[in-house]
């Protein structure tokens, strides 16, 4: 099935683009990245004095992500934000999976949908991104804390409790406040916040990975298309396209991606992950629990 070129947001494409950038572009990009959307909406001046870079920089800088001026740019910008902010019942009333859309063809119109989303998901990921997260889950010194959202805490329980299994150090961050301060004082250099976030995105979520740069701990996020404010805090980012056949996201890509993930890191820890499956078997085992 031919799909559709994957959905970039203005925020990937900075990433992504800072590689070809010269240093005094890199330094638009990190300050638009650290105040993302907001700064992109100053004038050129401005963002340029905070830079510490000239007019013209800024203004190379928004042709060289393929816009034809900063009007253009921040058009762009405007179009991110007013999809970062849709909610279900803003999407059900603009017709995404209102009234219409239902009848005889239901079934086949969610798989086509499903699968091109799917497909536009793993063409989106940058590969070096997706094997530094490996690494970051792989790390043998380094502890993990996963925990996610409403809905997307079941994905990242469901990312935990397959990584428990090949690694120790793994942790749910507990969902109460008690539990989850203490955590984080206890996170330090070497460790790893693992973080799922998507529209419309969750503040507590965006102060923990602020928390975990304050103690200098890595912070991984998986998030949608549009990129979760948490995107200019963390170390690595993968991103997921969430169209569905109705006005939710849909998970079944970041699933996709997820067991992607542990497949990699299984590969990657080798022999020290299948010794601890075995172990866990034998202690099931004598458990009576398998």
């Amino acid at each position: 099935m031919e799909t559709s070129e994957p959905y970039v947001s203005v925020a990937e494409s900075i990433r992504r683009g800072m590689a070809e950038c010269s240093p005094a572009e890199r330094k638009v990009a990190r300050v638009l990245l650290s105040s993302y959307p907001s700064a992109g909406f100053e004038t050129v001046a401005k963002l340029a004095a905070r830079a510490g870079v000239s007019g013209p920089t800024v203004l190379r800088f928004a042709n060289r992500l393929g816009y034809r001026g900063f009007p253009e740019f921040q058009q762009a910008l405007r179009d991110d934000l007013d999809e970062r902010s849709a909610s279900p019942i803003s999407l059900y009333d603009r017709g995404v999976g209102g009234p219409g859309e239902s009848g005889p063809s239901g079934l086949s119109r969610a798989a086509a949908i499903t699968v091109e989303t799917l497909q536009r998901t793993f063409a989106g990921v940058a590969p070096g991104e997706f094997d530094r997260a490996v690494t970051l889950l792989c790390e043998p010194r380094s502890r993990l804390f996963v925990t996610g959202g409403r809905f997307s805490g079941l994905l990242a329980k469901f990312l935990a409790q397959h990584l428990q299994l090949l690694r120790p150090g793994v942790h749910l961050l507990p969902s109460d406040d008690a539990g989850r301060a203490e955590a984080v004082a206890g996170l330090r250099r070497g460790d790893t916040l693992v973080l799922f976030d998507y529209r419309r995105y969750e503040e507590p979520s965006h102060r923990l990975a602020l928390a975990a740069n304050a103690r200098r701990a890595s912070v991984l996020l998986f998030t949608d298309a549009w990129l979760s404010p948490i995107a200019g805090d963390a170390d690595v980012v993968l991103p997921s396209e969430t169209g569905s056949p109705s006005a939710f996201d849909a998970m079944t890509p970041v699933l996709g991606l997820v067991e992607a993930v542990i497949g990699a890191a299984l590969e990657q820890l080798g022999d020290a992950a299948s010794a601890r499956m075995r172990e866990i078997e034998r202690a099931g085992t004598e458990l009576g629990i398998y």
